[in-house]
């Protein structure tokens, strides 16, 4: 895991899936726009005992994953300097062309497999969104919208999303 660290800091991004590197060039404007409304839109609503993150951070379950989600919540009690560690509350996927498949299909089944409770991928070319949380180790929906109709989620907190104000905020 540690030469994970030991790649450029050249705007890609470097990740590891049972030990097999993934290398993802820097996300374009509507992705930024959906993370930037995501962390907007999420922040205020976070509970003291949650921390909110934005990609770049590390995410590393075992010695042979390492993930940067674009947008997660960890229990406060699990924030550290180094990589996370601990199961996620929440990982957000913002899919662009190049991280299409691999957030809806790999990510997907890693974060079950690693206990992450919720997972939710955002679409912000077609404004969509698909939640999931995590029952008795598989993900089962809880949740979709597009364009300008909204869903109210309920873990790890409630909110309620609207695809296209993410990408018009």
């Amino acid at each position: 895991m540690g030469d994970l660290e030991h790649f450029p800091d050249d705007g890609l991004r470097y990740e590891l899936v049972d030990g097999a590197l993934l290398v993802t060039p820097a996300p374009l404007g509507p992705h930024q726009d959906a993370v930037l409304g995501l962390a907007l839109l999420l922040g205020p609503k976070t509970p003291e005992d949650l921390k909110l993150y934005i990609a770049p951070r590390d995410w590393q379950p075992d010695d042979r994953t390492s993930f940067q989600p674009d947008v997660f919540v960890i229990r406060r009690e699990h924030d550290q300097a180094a990589p996370i560690t601990a199961p996620l509350s929440l990982a957000i996927e913002v899919l662009s062309r190049s991280t299409r498949r691999t957030d809806q299909a790999l990510k997907y089944s890693t974060y079950a497999e690693h206990g992450v409770a919720s997972y939710w991928i955002v679409d912000p070319v077609e404004p969509s969104i698909v939640a999931y949380d995590l029952v008795d180790g598989a993900y089962v929906e809880v949740g979709r919208a597009a364009g300008d109709q909204s869903v109210t989620l309920t873990q790890p907190f409630e909110v309620t999303v609207t695809p296209k104000a993410l990408v018009s905020a």
